[in-house]
């Protein structure tokens, strides 16, 4: 009877050791996960950080675009202005005389209005002829004044983007 006893008791002790080293472990995975998550606010559709293109690389993809051609990407860039009144937009810089017009799927989520830094898009890319209307509503949002309002006087042929998701450097 002893016997049967220290071998339960011997066993009992084997399997808490076990789940302490694997609780460890799990920990530890964990903690990853959170520092990694905790560098990005998630704005939409859940992205990763992982196969992002450079400001270099997405300028090459627009480069080969034409109007009416969409392309899924993922790209980094730093946040030039957000709209205003809701969030509702964002233009990225591209590193050149050129920004990205963001826009969000369906409108199904909106960026903060404070929002500035790195961010990371995923979506599609496309280009598009923006009509003067739609520049003067963007440029007021954007809070310019009247005098810079009355100076769009033709369409411009805009770098576009339909994200589906966003994440914020922290």
């Amino acid at each position: 009877m002893k016997k049967i006893v220290f071998l339960v008791l011997t066993l009992v002790t084997f399997v808490a050791c076990k789940d302490a080293k694997n609780n460890e472990k799990t920990a530890e995975e964990t903690k990853e996960v959170k520092s990694q998550d905790m560098a990005y606010s998630s704005f939409g559709d859940k992205i990763d950080t992982q196969n992002v293109l450079t400001v270099a690389e997405i300028n090459d993809k627009y480069n080969n675009l034409k109007v009416g051609d969409t392309l899924n990407v993922k790209f980094a860039s730093n946040i030039n202005s957000v709209c205003s009144k809701k969030g509702c937009w964002m233009r990225l810089d591209l590193g050149t005389e050129e920004e990205v017009m963001v826009k969000f799927k369906d409108y199904g989520f909106f960026m903060p209005l404070d929002a500035k830094g790195e961010v990371i898009v995923n979506g599609k890319a496309f280009v598009q002829e923006t009509s003067v209307d739609e520049l003067k509503h963007y440029a007021e949002d954007a809070g310019k004044s009247a005098e810079e309002i009355a100076e769009i006087t033709e369409p411009k042929k805009t770098l576009s983007f339909e994200a589906d998701g966003v994440l914020l450097k922290n």
